[in-house]
């Protein structure tokens, strides 16, 4: 069983035992997860939704990893905030933090990861443009399946008007993170082609 097309940068150096595969491709997830941690720790504590480097992260480590395991990285990041451990922005975890007004945002990385992956997996991950468009167009999408979460919320949000939610919930939650977004897909795309370019030459 393979976990990673030979498109992708794991795939480059994946060893041929299965058993090392399975090894690699655990140690893998979890040195992910630590980095979506680590990047979540990293933000400006803007309210309601903080800018942290998460969405970069899972950008990256899917165009790095492809689908299967950048969609099991962000699986992975996710189990352990449910069960408790310390790994979202701020200092809440477990079920009630998804529950909040950040959960939309945190639950569409794993379409997000898949997305971008899948790209990685049909060769774009050496492609800086045609990378950087796909991870916007799933940051885009991230954004908007957040924004519906916040609608939903809309009656517990006391930041939210209730005259006018469509506006208020966009203004304060999805508006100050666009161009964000698109800088740090920019940084995602050019840090996995780069990781091509060198990486390869030893190939």
């Amino acid at each position: 069983m393979s976990f990673a097309t030979s498109n992708t940068l794991l795939g480059l150096y994946q060893p041929k035992s299965q058993t090392a595969r399975v090894v690699t491709a655990i140690a893998v997830a979890f040195l992910g997860s630590i980095l979506l941690t680590l990047s979540a720790k990293i933000n400006v504590p803007t309210w309601p939704v903080p800018v942290t480097l998460q969405t970069m992260a899972v950008a990256a480590l899917a165009g790095a990893l492809g689908a299967r395991m950048g969609v099991a990285t962000v699986a992975l990041y996710l189990a352990q905030g449910l069960a408790g451990l310390p790994v979202f922005a701020g200092i809440g975890a477990g079920p009630a933090y998804l529950m909040g007004p950040t959960g939309g945002f945190i639950l569409s990385w794993l379409p997000m990861a898949f997305i971008i992956g899948y790209a990685a997996d049909k060769g774009l991950s050496r492609k800086v443009l045609p990378l950087f468009a796909v991870m916007a167009g799933a940051a885009m999408f991230g954004l908007a399946a957040g924004f519906v979460w916040l609608l939903a919320l809309s009656g517990q949000a006391a930041w939210i008007d209730p005259s006018n939610p469509v506006v208020s919930a966009f203004r304060g939650a999805v508006q100050p993170f666009v161009v964000w977004d698109l800088v740090k897909m920019a940084f995602a795309a050019l840090t996995v082609v780069s990781g091509w370019a060198l990486l390869s030459r030893g190939k």
